[in-house]
């Protein structure tokens, strides 16, 4: 690659939820390494071997020996993710970009969610991702710069999804918020703050759906398609460089027109 179409050259960037190769954390790691980052992988299933594979994985698809650093998080601890953000400072001198993809989804609906399962639901996507910010934006602060783009859901916008149920429409919908405020609390210090709401995107929380209901609701897309990891990671990393470097507190949707507002 052009070292000059290199939008995130030798910077450090974490990327949460990145373990599944199937997933968008892992299709962004591979996308900003392909644009010259240092990639911290966080994830509760990180280990070695897992770290690994992502860097062998991303060698494989891009001719590239990527830095790579894995380690394992659990984001509903504020001592593990201040731990990670160490971890990662300590190998590489500093962080310039989050992006916080980790999150689990659950369809029940209203009547049929126990509080254990919505305390979950809350810790992990809401309140994981205030406890991973807030570690990132200490560093952030001390340096006057970093961005930070974390991943909602439409379910957010339209009141629960087509795999999500209303605890985890919630818990995105305060995604949005958190990072809105993120943006206009930090902003006056170089931060920049955005979220992206995907929609149908061909990973793992598409297995829940049979192949006759697939179809149908990729039909009734404006696109008639699935989106791929890669297009979500696409958004991140126009979010992630200096090409959105006046563009904070925004929603961007990645959704092929599944909710248009």
């Amino acid at each position: 690659m052009n070292q000059n179409l290199q939008l995130l050259q030798n910077k450090v960037c974490v990327i949460v939820g990145a373990s599944s190769l199937r997933g968008i954390g892992y299709a962004t790691a591979e996308l900003f390494a392909r644009h010259g980052a240092k990639i911290v992988a966080l994830d509760i299933a990180m280990n070695d071997d897992v770290a690994k594979g992502i860097a062998q994985e991303i060698e494989t698809n891009t001719g590239i020996t990527a830095d790579v650093l894995g380690v394992q998080v659990d984001i509903q601890s504020p001592e593990s993710c201040n731990a990670a953000i160490k971890a990662a400072v300590d190998r590489f001198g500093t962080i310039d970009c989050l992006v916080n993809s980790a999150a689990i989804v659950n369809g029940k609906g209203m009547l049929s969610i126990p509080s254990d399962e919505f305390d979950q639901m809350i810790g992990v996507n809401l309140k994981g991702a205030f406890n991973i910010c807030q570690s990132a934006i200490r560093v952030f602060v001390e340096k006057q710069s970093g961005t930070i783009v974390n991943l909602a859901s439409s379910a957010a916008q339209r009141g629960g999804g087509l795999v999500g149920g209303p605890h985890y429409a919630a818990s995105k919908g305060g995604v949005i918020s958190l990072t809105r405020t993120i943006a206009r609390e930090f902003g006056p210090q170089g931060i920049r703050a955005n979220v992206i709401c995907p929609a149908m995107i061909e990973t793992s929380m598409l297995d829940v759906l049979d192949e006759t209901r697939l179809a149908g609701i990729i039909d009734a897309i404006p696109l008639k398609k699935a989106g791929r990891p890669l297009d979500a990671a696409n958004a991140c990393l126009f979010l992630a460089s200096d090409m959105s470097a006046f563009v904070t507190g925004a929603t961007v949707d990645v959704n092929g027109g599944t909710h248009i507002h």
